[in-house]
């Protein structure tokens, strides 16, 4: 009998016969319910969703490597032995009795009900490392951490749904505005012919230049701050930035449909905020190497993701102002309505795509936040020594519902239309058909040009060989 436990030759049959069946039955209903809901996207042409929930497969084979890792590598991990005195450094619990089981396995601890729970594989009875050493790492500390990713990832997968589908539950309230225009401007009787009006009369210079900050920088960006909290997108805004943009990217189209642009381009984003990349997971190593006892770390790193978010509200709130004061300092009167003029200019390092970044950024810390916290009180309890005391706890908590709901109901809608005013426009403003006609012929004329470029070198050697001379092409043939 192998050390550590029951091995599958001395188990009943029937219990891995019946353990393998929910296991498999479980993974089934998972694979099923991920491949009806992927048919049911394609079928209602909602390609973007469709190419995140393939994001979210992705990111369940990457967790199930990482998961399969660790499971096989387990019995060479427990090999790898430190001494003792440094596994009692940077303990995320200060250690009251003297043992021999490793830091880890103090970060996790057991699940509730006592610890006699089988893991992946019992630990060893027999100490493997010398005197005056201990295992790096324990199976049951390993078992916990593998878990924890896999439970951090899937926090974060639900809580980034969560935020696109508030935000758009709030960004759908828009849509009576564009039906609003759009009758407008097909009914002869409420189409009338453009006056010269002053700038200062209409209501997006009202609200976004006159009155307090104006003559400010310093009040205008604290102005832009107070406004991300109350009303961040108005009817003026939205009526005003959306002009400006079909003046820009589609002069021609004077009917263009913005709302519905803009929610394509959400949804496309979306595949890009769910996923996990490389650099957060490197934020996840530090979180969890700075989880010392005393350190409060995660009671500071809270304030992280929250300073970010009021940063990225800001910021958009005072690139709509600035399109204001531009219109105002250039202009006394115009005739018709008002039109402002994307650019880049406005943006950080002169590129929007770093707002959607730091979104990613934002809601993943806060998935990492909370998701640490509920693990912790289902795991340990709440009077856990990794939870920490009380005063450190509830700012965080606060902090966290907080972040999610800004987030969704003021940041992501301002990011939906304020990006929207770069000096590009983004691929989702044709239609699915006419972004896969694109596609097509952009890559036929790339291999038409690559063709035509060698027939015309091969025809330029076929020109020169000819223009040389007899003596030449002997020359040459005697040297080879």
């Amino acid at each position: 009998m192998a050390e550590g436990g029951t091995t599958l030759e001395y188990t009943p049959t029937w219990v891995v016969a019946a353990v393998c069946s929910v296991i498999v039955l479980i993974s089934l209903i998972v694979e099923r319910f991920l491949h009806l809901l992927g048919k049911l996207l394609k079928r209602k042409h909602q390609k973007p969703l469709f190419e995140a929930l393939q994001k979210i497969k992705e990111e369940l084979m990457l967790l199930g490597f990482i998961s399969l890792l660790l499971t096989v590598f387990q019995g060479r991990i427990n090999t790898i032995c430190i001494s003792e005195d440094l596994s009692k450094k940077m303990l995320p619990c200060k250690k009251e009795t003297k043992g021999t089981t490793a830091h880890f396995q103090a970060f996790f601890s057991f699940f509730p009900g006592g610890t006699s729970r089988r893991l992946l594989a019992e630990d060893s009875p027999a100490n493997s490392c010398p005197e005056g050493k201990v295992p790096m790492l324990s199976t049951t500390a390993l078992h916990h951490l593998h878990i924890f990713i896999f439970v951090l990832a899937c926090v974060h997968v639900v809580f980034c749904a969560l935020t696109i589908l508030f935000g758009s539950a709030k960004i759908r309230q828009w849509k009576r505005w564009e039906d609003s225009i759009s009758n407008k401007e097909q009914d002869p009787e409420q189409a009338q012919d453009p006056k010269l009006t002053n700038v200062q009369d209409h209501d997006f210079i009202k609200t976004r230049y006159l009155g307090f900050g104006k003559n400010s920088y310093f009040l205008g960006w604290v102005q832009s701050f107070f406004k991300q909290f109350y009303g961040s997108v108005t009817r003026s805004d939205y009526i005003t930035l959306r002009l400006g943009f079909i003046m820009t990217h589609c002069r021609g189209n004077l009917k263009f449909n913005f709302h519905k642009y803009m929610m394509r381009a959400l949804e496309a984003d979306f595949k890009k905020v769910v996923g996990i990349s490389w650099y957060l997971w490197l934020f996840v190593v530090l979180f969890l190497l700075l989880n010392v006892a005393g350190w409060h770390a995660y009671f500071w790193i809270a304030f992280i993701p929250f300073i970010l978010l009021l940063a990225v509200g800001t910021k958009l709130e005072h690139v709509i102002s600035q399109l204001a004061h531009e219109v105002a300092e250039k202009h006394v009167a115009v005739q018709g309505d008002l039109v402002v003029h994307p650019s880049d200019d406005h943006f950080w390092f002169n590129k929007p795509k770093i707002v959607l970044i730091l979104i990613h950024i934002i809601l993943f810390q806060n998935s990492f936040e909370m998701a640490f916290f509920f693990w912790i009180w289902l795991q340990y309890g709440f009077d856990s020594c990794i939870m920490g005391q009380v005063s450190y706890i509830i700012p965080r908590l606060v902090i966290g519902a907080f972040i999610q709901l800004l987030c969704s109901y003021s940041t992501l809608p301002l990011y939906a239309i304020v990006t929207q005013m770069g000096s590009s426009f983004k691929k989702a403003i044709f239609d699915e058909h006419v972004q896969e006609g694109l596609v097509g012929w952009a890559k036929q004329a790339k291999k038409k040009t690559v063709l035509r470029k060698a027939a015309n070198e091969s025809t330029h050697n076929q020109v020169v060989h000819r223009e040389e001379s007899p003596l030449i092409q002997m020359a040459k043939a005697g040297s080879k």
